[in-house]
């Protein structure tokens, strides 16, 4: 039985790292041996990374990206504690109503939005521009994050929040200097998730984005890719830039994340 499980866990390993590793090792490869069976390169080549930096809107992608990804960060962080602090420390008429609303928003998948939101967004003169993305992927990830955050609040002793308030500590004054302190690992968490979030959406960029000026990095990709042909060499250089900045933020806070679903998990 022993053996058995490691046998299924090293299959699971190489079945999860292979895809990674064939895209990596690809992005070396000239482009005559990308497609073939090897797994080493005869030739090393940094060909496809001089030209998906030197012939593409790689780099002008890759900032957009990064506003898109941090402000959503920022504006997603900044929503998240308030609503939480509300949801979880004060008591109001409506309360876990509102909490199962909140869980309810995923129950329909978001592609069915897009026509009312590109509506929406085109009424308000936002379509083809960055903060267009950077709302709906608030939209998105503050409701998980509100949800996620149960668990940093359970943690922490409400008896903290009646001694301060008989010291005459008012509320944000509660969250600012006593719960705060207290739940920064849910808040990286949160940084965390709202980021990946916006990094890797894809959906909705294709659609709000008009323009190659304020195109992402997943609609960036996809358009070096081709309609009928596939520029294997950029595609696989481009997949492991992209990847490399967020497998680098993860190695540093990773361990917040995972702490954060499954304390956020349970009651």
């Amino acid at each position: 039985m022993k053996v058995f499980k490691w046998f299924l866990g090293i299959f699971l390993i190489l079945l999860i790292v292979f895809p990674f590793y064939w895209v990596i090792i690809s992005s070396f490869k000239p482009a005559d041996q990308i497609l073939q069976s090897d797994l080493w390169p005869k030739t090393w080549t940094l060909e496809h990374y001089r030209e998906l930096l030197s012939t593409t809107s790689y780099k002008q992608n890759l900032l957009n990206s990064l506003f898109v990804s941090v402000a959503t960060t920022v504006v997603t962080v900044m929503i998240v504690i308030p609503a939480s602090y509300a949801m979880y420390r004060m008591n109001f008429v409506g309360r876990k109503f509102l909490f199962k609303l909140i869980l309810a928003t995923y129950i329909l998948p978001g592609i069915l939005l897009l026509v009312p939101i590109y509506q929406l967004m085109s009424s308000f003169n936002l379509v083809d521009t960055l903060w267009s993305l950077v709302i709906m992927n608030v939209t998105f990830a503050a409701p998980f994050a509100v949800w996620l955050m149960r668990g940093f609040f359970d943690t922490v002793p409400k008896a903290l929040d009646e001694a301060a308030s008989l010291d005459g500590a008012g509320p944000m004054r509660i969250l600012f200097q006593i719960i705060l302190p207290l739940i920064k690992p849910g808040i990286a968490t949160v940084a965390i998730y709202a980021f990946l979030v916006s990094w890797t959406e894809f959906t909705f960029a294709s659609v709000l984005i008009t323009s190659d000026e304020y195109k992402t990095l997943p609609v960036g990709l996809h358009a070096i890719m081709g309609q009928y042909t596939v520029r294997w060499g950029s595609t696989t250089a481009g997949a492991v830039l992209t990847l490399l900045p967020v497998v680098i933020f993860f190695a540093f806070v990773g361990k917040f994340f995972v702490k954060g679903l499954t304390s956020g998990a349970v009651k």
